[in-house]
């Protein structure tokens, strides 16, 4: 199967700044805010938008990590390594890698449906536009129309060799 690389370590840099700025830019006069990571790939992006945020801002931030099966999410609950305290009256944001169909979002969001938070967004590096569920992203690092045969791949296994492949 052929990969053509889409994003390369410094494209992905580049992005992770400039949504770690418009994620500042809509939530300056916030307190606290709770960036959500979906398991894996969605995990380290989530700490990477953190780490840039420290930098260009003094809003206190909490990480969290939330594990769901994300062939079939409807299986078992999703698993919060954070408590409702931490995200009651706060803005949350939900982070991802990809957006394929929007199923791991979906239920990743739902976790929340039934809480008190102030103000629920969700950020992803790559957005595929092709949503099978009503969910979108409000902070994108590239949009990519892709067909419904091939798939995206992010690779962070490598320090500096972060990549981003169109299969």
């Amino acid at each position: 199967m052929a990969k053509t690389q889409i994003l390369n370590a410094i494209q992905i840099d580049q992005k992770l700044n400039r949504m770690a700025y418009q994620v500042y830019e809509t939530n300056f006069a916030e307190k606290e805010i709770l960036i959500v990571g979906i398991e894996g790939n969605g995990y380290k992006v989530a700490n990477e938008i953190l780490s840039r945020l420290k930098t260009i801002s003094n809003i206190k931030l909490k990480l969290g990590k939330i594990t769901l099966d994300k062939d079939e999410p409807w299986k078992n609950k999703p698993v919060l390594d954070f408590t409702e305290k931490d995200f009651v009256n706060k803005n949350v944001i939900i982070v991802d890698d990809v957006l394929n169909s929007g199923k791991a979002l979906m239920y990743a969001i739902h976790s929340f449906l039934d809480k008190p938070v102030k103000k629920l967004n969700t950020l992803v590096l790559v957005d595929r536009s092709h949503t099978r569920f009503p969910v979108k992203a409000d902070f994108v690092g590239l949009s990519l129309s892709t067909t419904l045969q091939e798939h995206i791949e992010a690779d962070f296994t490598k320090k500096g060799k972060e990549a981003v492949f169109l299969i």
